[in-house]
């Protein structure tokens, strides 16, 4: 009996201790998975924060690029400008110029016109009032 009891004993104690490994073993494997679950949440966040990262340097190249396309397309409608400005202005010049010959042409035949008119209604009135009658050349030779 003795030797049953001691059995019992030693059986109990070594469930003990089995059940004491279990427990530490799920309890280090709980704490395993404590820490994978720990580890992957800061993988989780550290993802996040590179994808955050990523989204801002897009926006911020984005703005640079829109920056750039805005200022390349005020130097070539600068350019435009002066070009349209040379090839119009010259054109516009060309333009006033002819204008200015054309007033200065009106004003001189104006002028010319004041100057002489009395001189031509003279001359007209002359010829017109002024008939010596003769008998033509060619009448004369057939008679």
């Amino acid at each position: 009996m003795r030797n049953l009891s001691f059995k019992l004993i030693w059986y109990l104690i070594w469930e003990e201790r089995q059940t004491e490994n279990r427990e530490n073993k799920m309890a280090s494997q709980s704490q395993g998975i404590q820490q994978l679950l720990h580890a992957e949440k800061r993988a989780a966040e550290k993802v996040a924060e590179a994808r955050k990262r990523k989204a801002r340097r897009l926006r911020q190249a984005k703005e640079e690029a829109q920056g750039e396309i805005e200022q390349y397309r005020l130097e070539r409608e600068k350019d435009f400008k002066h070009k349209q400005e040379a090839v119009m202005g010259s054109q516009g010049n060309l333009a006033a110029e002819v204008e200015h010959q054309t007033r200065q042409k009106i004003q001189a035949m104006q002028a010319n016109h004041h100057r002489n008119k009395e001189k031509v209604l003279r001359q007209l009135l002359m010829l017109v009032c002024d008939i010596k009658p003769e008998i033509h050349h060619n009448y004369r030779i057939t008679m």
